[in-house]
């Protein structure tokens, strides 16, 4: 096995639960008996054929059956271009539609993914159309400069946003081209939220920022959750959850390469990468 290959192989491991639906929920109750809950999200991408689309809203029904049936605590995380957003609106409407409907009967709240920067508008107009009915979320990069403004219109809407920095690559003038900007970005959006929405999840794992949080939840009337990466900092986010309200975004299904170069090529988050991988999951 080449170097390349050896790297793949150990990142496909650490951070993914495995292929199957019975892999992410074996990863689940391993999350859940340390007090967080799992945001598991079934891999896949850019998908503009009818029946990867099929498949992947059929593998998400399944999903939330098997939490009925096992009594998992789980959310469930969706990235639009996987359920239609390239063949149409219409199609990505309906299938988004069908999840969570059957979700809210069961109890399981749904987070909607951001992606690229094209993507944003569709994204945004998905979720206003289901915001009302409670139970679901979407998420927010604070790389992008036009972020301050959805954050605001969604706060305005009821929205419930899930905030994270981004790991998409950008031309400067859509994204904030280092990562200083966006961490500052990320900070003052975190601090408008915790003053003006009802609550959020605050996704990162710098350890400066969470402490932040930590403190300014003790003044807010905003219910804060935090959200990790699986395999990156489980053992701080079984720690944090003694006491916080703690997701752990748990990956799984075939389609891991996208997912896993886009996790290494987070420069910021190089040494907890390296450390993940020489560690034990759990």
């Amino acid at each position: 096995m080449t170097i390349g290959g050896a790297v793949e192989k150990a990142v496909a491991g650490r951070w993914i639960a495995g292929e199957s639906i019975a892999d992410a929920a074996k990863a689940a109750v391993a999350m859940n008996a340390n007090g967080a809950t799992a945001m598991v999200n079934y891999l896949g991408e850019d998908f503009n054929k009818e029946g990867d689309v099929s498949e992947t809203v059929r593998t998400y029904r399944s999903l939330i059956s098997e939490t009925v049936s096992s009594k998992l605590r789980i959310s469930i995380a969706i990235k639009p271009t996987q359920i239609g957003l390239l063949i149409g609106r219409k199609e990505l409407a309906k299938n988004y539609s069908e999840i969570v409907s059957l979700a809210r009967k069961h109890k399981t709240f749904v987070w909607l993914d951001m992606e690229q920067h094209q993507h944003v508008d569709d994204t945004i107009n998905l979720y206003l159309k289901e915001v009302k009915k409670g139970g679901t979320g979407i998420c927010i990069q604070s790389y992008l400069k036009r972020s301050d403004g959805d954050v605001r219109a969604l706060v305005k809407k009821g929205g419930t946003i899930r905030l994270v920095k981004g790991a998409y690559r950008e031309s400067a003038d859509i994204a904030y081209p280092s990562r200083t900007e966006t961490t500052k970005n990320y900070v003052l959006l975190m601090r408008y939220l915790f003053k003006n929405s009802e609550s959020f999840m605050a996704a990162t794992h710098d350890k400066k920022i969470i402490t932040e949080a930590l403190g300014l939840k003790k003044r807010s009337r905003a219910k804060v959750s935090f959200g990790m990466l699986n395999g990156i900092m489980n053992d701080y986010a079984y720690r944090l959850a003694k006491s916080n309200n703690v997701s752990i975004y748990l990956p799984f299904g075939g389609r891991w390469v996208s997912y896993s170069y886009r996790r290494l090529k987070e420069l910021e988050n190089s040494k907890l990468i390296l450390r993940s991988l020489l560690k034990s999951q759990y």
